[in-house]
């Protein structure tokens, strides 16, 4: 689409329209300081190899994880991704993030998310999943507002104090204006203190929401917070982490009643933080509350197996008022990518790499020590990601991350900036890309560092 500035005929026309007699008044509503009260800094005009030639010398200033060795997780890794991942996702049939209304003309992008649907309900032990959502973070709010819909239960939501932040802001968000509140469960230990969980979770308590790994990287105990929500008859909520399926027990299978996840790790690049792809999985008796959109297999009249949108409760298409979520549509090119890299590894090969993501994190464990860098918290079972406690003498955490970008490493990700009193601890996360030299040199890199030499 073609850039067409407004001309200044249009411009006075629509002041006119809403009643503005300037643009400085419209925008008088704008606090002065936060406002730019000079021409952008910004070349003339330029031919197309002279902007091409700009734009190239401004991208190389950037240094991602294609150019420093990837330490760094939090929520988003440094996972490879296989070529079959690019190839088909990237043909143009599939290209969109939308998911077809007209099933007679979008069979194979149907058929495509319908096995993507399956794929996840084999990951996680689930009944039901839907098409996507937007991120792990949405997926997590549509989860509580699922367990809200229809129940009469009035208590607090019982959230994860190691819960991503990001996820519990954007839930925080969405049931701001519901009259729900949510209570962080107290911890012990970089876990949830399941004694404190057992005398709060009640018969008015909607659900649990609980992320296992946690954002430290600890597992926690989730056969036990599980016994404890049903005896209470609250939802049991889980947010994974889809690879470290490869190695740990499924949702379902420790009696999760929803699990989401954030889908990055599933074939989807780390992009600068998205876009990425919200997963969401249910048992079936709460399948008529699953926000988004549903695939399902049908037959049609000649009897011939084919795909539809079931059980369509958006506001698109029932009363507002009725409807299961005003999510609009869903990650349709993610949800393939996630689809196609599950499918290419299989099985075995999902837990390859997640045994591959936790043996270098134990030998990245290992050199961290020896070169003196820190204690690494980890002292409780764990995936691999973890928190390294820097020494006294070692500038913080922030200051660290800087230093070490000079020597090639995003070194992870400082818990300071989440957590008052973690000026010093650094949650660090190792991914199967990681070489034994690349773990040796970022260890003995760090621990200069750390030790100040």
């Amino acid at each position: 689409m073609s850039y067409l500035p407004h001309t200044p005929e249009q411009v006075a026309s629509m002041l006119r329209t809403i009643g503005a007699p300037s643009l400085e008044a419209l925008f008088a509503g704008i606090p002065g300081g936060d406002r730019l009260h000079r021409p952008l800094e910004l070349p003339g005009p330029m031919g197309e190899i002279a902007l091409s030639g700009l734009a190239d010398a401004v991208a190389v200033r950037n240094r991602s994880a294609r150019d420093l060795a990837c330490f760094l997780g939090a929520g988003a890794y440094d996972h490879f991704i296989p070529a079959v991942v690019d190839a088909l996702a990237g043909r143009a049939e599939f290209v969109t993030a939308y998911t077809p209304y007209q099933a007679e003309a979008s069979q194979g992008s149907l058929q495509a998310f319908f096995e993507f649907q399956t794929l996840i309900c084999q990951l996680t032990g689930m009944d039901v999943t839907n098409a996507s959502l937007y991120e792990g973070s949405s997926a997590v709010a549509e989860a509580i507002m699922m367990s809200l819909s229809g129940s009469d239960r009035d208590g607090p939501v019982l959230m994860s104090p190691y819960l991503h932040p990001h996820h519990g802001e954007v839930a925080r968000t969405c049931l701001a204006n519901l009259g729900t509140k949510i209570e962080t469960i107290p911890s012990a230990s970089d876990r949830i203190d399941l004694a404190c969980l057992g005398s709060r979770v009640s018969e008015s308590t909607p659900c649990v929401v609980v992320q296992h790994p946690n954002i430290l990287g600890n597992l926690e105990e989730v056969h036990e917070i599980s016994r404890l929500c049903k005896e209470k008859g609250a939802l049991f909520i889980v947010c994974y982490n889809p690879v470290s399926l490869g190695v740990l027990g499924r949702p379902g299978d420790y009696g999760a009643d929803i699990a989401v996840a954030e889908g990055q790790g599933l074939g989807s690049p780390l992009a600068y933080g998205g876009p990425y792809l919200g997963l969401l999985s249910c048992r079936s008796a709460l399948m008529r509350k699953i926000p988004g959109r549903l695939v399902g297999q049908t037959v049609d009249r000649r009897g011939k197996k084919c795909w539809v949108l079931a059980l369509q409760t958006r506001e698109q298409h029932i009363r507002r008022e009725k409807a299961t979520s005003n999510i609009c549509t869903n990650q349709g090119l993610y949800a393939l990518r996630a689809a196609v890299h599950l499918a290419a590894l299989g099985p075995a090969g999902l837990r390859e790499t997640a045994l591959a993501c936790m043996s270098k994190a134990r030998e990245t464990v290992e050199h961290l020590r020896a070169a003196g860098a820190g204690e690494p918290l980890v002292e409780h079972p764990w995936f691999h990601e973890f928190v390294l406690r820097l020494p006294p003498s070692s500038p913080t955490a922030d200051r660290v991350v800087e230093m070490m970008v000079e020597k090639g490493f995003l070194a992870g990700f400082p818990l300071g900036r989440w957590y008052a009193g973690r000026e010093r601890d650094l949650l660090v996360a190792v991914t199967e890309k990681r070489t034994s030299a690349e773990i040796a040199s970022f260890a003995e890199s760090l621990g200069r560092l750390a030790r100040g030499v």
